[in-house]
């Protein structure tokens, strides 16, 4: 069983005395920052000028560099910018800075595991991957708690990058949850599959097809989108609390025997062996290779734009109007190509 590492086990000197650079200000950007400011830690935020993120670190109280001269500053740098982004960025800003005895830090091992970034020698390569988006990161630190994470420790060129990086993931919140330990191989893979078969791609989808198979057959599109959608929430944070048991449990014996009976035949062995299909695809570089031609291409962008206006989009936006104690939430109209 793999261990997991608390507070306590956990000196957070080796990170106050190095000076921090959080490449990028979006959604993990802001929230390592702020996290790592709030801890004691020496830290400048380095985006470009002039631009939404920079405008947001100045409003936070930040006097954000540009990416170059915040590589050239720092002793551990960051990189929370898209993982198509990296590359380029690497090279233009970090790289000519990146000397012996500094540490490079990752929240995704991709650019790595795929070779998209070669560090040069001398330097410490790790990784602190928080296992939420950057608002929960923030949310849950201010209130006294923090998410789990992941470290991995890539290259330790110095023999000090494991103290380090264990004390930039308590600097944001991740050691009050706890992490455990990885590698950029078992992270990258990992997630990549959990996004495309379950958490996104497969939850997404399966969402969509109920709500479309309800409406098809004459029943309301409302019902069918709180059926299908609005009441996935309950089901999960039964989950998060106490596991599929703990969901069985809670829910009534008619839900408990769909779950056993409904289930099985939605994911079969045919559902099965495409997901050894993906995870192969992810863990030969293929997946690597169609998301970086399908976003030069623009099948990533008009995918984007095809489905925002989806029936269960349209149905789903005017019901939580009516819902206020959802703290209903939508989509930028304009946002960057590329998100991190």
């Amino acid at each position: 069983m793999a261990t997991m590492i608390h507070d306590s086990d956990v000196d957070l000197s080796p990170i106050l005395g190095r000076r921090v650079a959080v490449m990028g200000y979006g959604s993990q950007g802001h929230a390592h920052a702020l996290n790592l400011k709030d801890s004691g830690a020496d830290v400048r935020v380095g985006v470009r000028p002039g631009s939404r993120g920079w405008q947001a670190a100045e409003a936070a109280g930040f006097t954000p560099l540009d990416p170059a001269a915040a590589a050239a500053w720092a002793d551990v740098i960051m990189l929370l910018v898209p993982d198509l982004v990296q590359p380029g960025l690497f090279k233009d800003a970090i790289e000519p800075h990146l000397t012996p005895g500094k540490m490079l830090m990752f929240a995704h091992g991709f650019a790595i595991r795929f070779g998209w970034i070669t560090p040069p020698d001398g330097v410490d390569v790790s990784m602190v991957a928080p296992k939420a988006p950057g608002h929960r990161v923030r949310e849950v630190f201010k209130e006294g708690a923090g998410v789990p994470g992941l470290v991995a420790i890539h290259k330790d060129a110095t023999g000090t990058a494991r103290a380090a990086t264990l004390a930039y993931a308590k600097a944001i919140g991740c050691t009050r949850a706890g992490v455990i330990e990885t590698t950029f191989s078992e992270e990258t893979e990992t997630d990549l599959f959990g996004e495309q078969a379950v958490l996104c791609g497969g939850v997404s989808a399966l969402v969509t097809a109920g709500f479309e198979t309800l409406v098809e057959a004459g029943y309301q599109p409302e019902i069918a989108y709180f059926e299908c959608l609005h009441e996935l929430k309950l089901i999960v944070d039964l989950m998060y609390r106490g596991g599929l048991n703990f969901m069985r449990y809670s829910v009534s014996d008619t839900a408990e025997h769909g779950d056993y009976t409904g289930g099985p035949r939605l994911v079969t062995d045919e559902t099965r062996q495409m997901m050894r299909q993906m995870l192969a695809e992810i863990r030969s570089g293929a997946y690597a290779d169609k998301l970086a031609r399908e976003t030069k291409n623009g099948w990533f962008a008009g995918e984007r734009e095809r489905l925002r206006d989806h029936q269960i989009e349209q149905v789903g936006a005017r019901l939580r109007a009516r819902m206020p104690f959802l703290e209903p939430a939508a989509k930028p109209e304009s946002e960057p190509a590329l998100r991190s």
